[in-house]
């Protein structure tokens, strides 16, 4: 009897063990991240070691890496796995499916335009050579890069008067090839040359005349694409590449958004009609009437002087942090508090960004001595105390700052980083103070109101740019005049959005993945399951993801293997 009460007490006291332990692997890892760890290291070396963008090297080992852990992830025992290992399988899953699918029309492209670059694999083989130190013939590498550069030439003068119809994909790739073309020369030339005597002696001129007229060939099929009817500059100096409509249907499949680029415009003008209404509401407690635009201008001209900036700011964030506090909204760790800083943004960065950026390092975008009088102003208006009563907590706490503390600490494995996750959380918590009156004053909210309606807009221009109905400049105008942009300012959001490096789907992402988290909180908040701070802990501790597989983590959603996208989270 004694003996069979221990080995029932030991029988426990291991099941207990078994689950803490289980319950500690799901803390910080899942079955599949063992083979994320392993992918991504492997990606790693050879997209370091076939470093020339375009080359046949490259080009193969990465899809072979890539398929070869699709074949993998889809071995992996899905139906004996948890909700989160489910998620962790569908967006690896997705994520290699989309490398696959960039590579092999990168692939496609190269192929298209191989032709016109007959000497390439000379100049790939000399780069190929120098990874292992194989020792050049000097001399006959001399001759090859003289040929290269008279084929070159040749080829130039061909394309400058060739008819040959292009699509503005295969004339970015060739600038690509080029580009990388270059790089391998470089390396090359920089690894022997003062170093190995014979390559000193026989290949710095040919080296230098090939360089340049690989620098006028690229420079060609820039000109070339300007040239074509939908890339010239339209008078606002910004020339972007609209994507088309089938491209963004494919990547907001991607992005795990179940509407097509028409309902989201709809859903923009929907939301901008509330706004509409509010705006018109704060315009006649101000005293302006429906002249909203003269309300907007008198919260313009509310701006600190030069040099004040960064306390008012500071201002600004203590009584959000206090409100957040006060209704008990998030939890926020005191060392993500102590470690935020503030920096000042570059003049340059300016030009693309005239607002502020946020995470750890709060960047305040505000005049500097150098600018003309007209910008110091139009930056001071639009960064005025009431505008900022919405960004500051979006880039600090509880957005942008607490994002980054957070993924850094939870579920670190989890790198799916999508724009409707990171700008639509910063977006929902401005949406969020505002349901709950952080907005104190007419003037307040006139400024909270503006960014509402910058983020409807930007789902607006975005979306019909890139499905080639409006140009830049209209974009631009659009802003001015139906947001209220200083002009400088709507320049720097229009050139940010087509040629400052982001997603064709990015600007559209703050207000639909802020609308995606209100209706997940109707679902757990409203409904009383959880309580707001639940729910805005779990969100961080989950890491970064599309918000409808972080639903189906929340509220425990059965994920079939072969998942689509399927959640109509916004009532049209």
């Amino acid at each position: 009897m004694q003996r069979s009460l221990w080995m029932l007490i030991l029988s426990c006291g291991l099941g207990l063990a078994a689950h803490a332990q289980s319950s500690d692997l799901y803390e910080q890892t899942s079955e599949v991240n063992n083979l994320m760890v392993q992918f991504r290291a492997d990606y790693g070396n050879l997209d370091r070691f076939y470093m020339i963008e375009a080359s046949p090297d490259r080009m193969t080992r990465l899809q072979d890496i890539v398929k070869s852990y699709l074949g993998k992830v889809q071995e992996l025992p899905y139906a004996q796995y948890n909700t989160g290992t489910k998620v962790d399988y569908q967006l690896f899953l997705r994520q290699l499916q989309s490398m696959q699918f960039n590579l092999q029309k990168e692939q496609q492209e190269i192929h298209s335009v191989a032709a016109w670059f007959p000497f390439a694999d000379t100049i790939y083989q000399a780069e190929r050579s120098r990874r292992r130190g194989t020792r050049p013939d000097a001399q006959a590498m001399a001759l090859d890069f003289s040929r290269i550069t008279r084929s070159i030439d040749t080829l130039k003068a061909r394309l400058d008067s060739s008819r040959q119809t292009f699509t503005p994909a295969q004339l970015r790739r060739s600038q690509a090839i080029t580009g990388g073309l270059q790089d391998a020369l470089k390396s090359v030339y920089e690894f022997y040359n003062g170093y190995d005597p014979l390559f000193s002696w026989w290949i710095p001129e040919p080296y230098k005349k090939l360089t340049a007229s690989l620098e006028a060939y690229g420079k060609a099929f820039k000109e070339k694409r300007a040239a074509m009817p939908g890339q010239q500059d339209d008078g606002s100096g910004i020339v972007g590449h609209p994507i088309g409509r089938e491209e963004l249907i494919r990547q907001l499949q991607v992005e795990m958004i179940d509407y097509t680029p028409e309902e989201l415009v709809d859903i923009a003008n929907k939301e901008f009609k509330w706004c509409d209404a509010e705006m018109l509401k704060a315009s006649r407690e101000m005293g302006f009437g429906d002249n909203w635009k003269a309300a907007l201008e008198k919260v313009k001209n509310s701006y600190v002087p030069a040099g004040e900036q960064p306390e008012a700011m500071m201002k600004l964030y203590n009584e959000s942090v206090d409100f957040l506090k006060s209704h008990d909204l998030v939890t926020i760790p005191p060392l993500a508090e102590e470690t935020w800083r503030m920096i000042m943004m570059t003049p340059e960065r300016q030009l693309v960004n005239p607002f502020f950026t946020g995470g750890e390092e709060f960047s305040i975008s505000y005049p500097v001595s150098g600018m003309s009088e007209a910008d110091k102003l139009m930056s001071m208006r639009g960064n005025n105390p009431h505008f900022s009563r919405a960004t500051v907590h979006h880039e600090l706490l509880a957005g942008h700052a607490l994002q980054e503390f957070s993924t850094n600490r939870y579920k670190t494995y989890r790198h799916f980083e999508t724009p409707f996750w990171i700008e639509g959380w910063s977006l929902y918590w401005e949406m969020q103070l505002w349901d709950l009156k952080f907005p104190a004053s007419p003037e307040d909210r006139v400024g909270m109101l503006f960014w509402r309606m910058h983020r409807c807009a930007r789902i607006i221009f975005s979306l019909n740019y890139h499905l080639g109905r409006w140009t830049p400049q209209q974009c631009i105008d659009f802003l001015v005049d139906r947001v209220g942009h200083e002009r400088a300012n709507a320049v720097g959001e229009v050139r940010r959005s087509f040629v400052g490096g982001y997603s064709p789907l990015y600007q559209v992402a703050y207000m639909i993945g802020g609308l995606e988290f209100t209706a997940l909180k109707k679902e757990l908040v409203d409904s009383g399951k959880m309580t707001a701070r639940q729910y805005h802990d779990a969100v961080l501790h989950e890491n970064m993801m599309p918000v409808e597989m972080l639903r189906a983590i929340l509220e425990h959603k059965d994920i079939p293997k072969d998942y689509k996208t399927n959640w109509r989270f916004y009532n049209l």
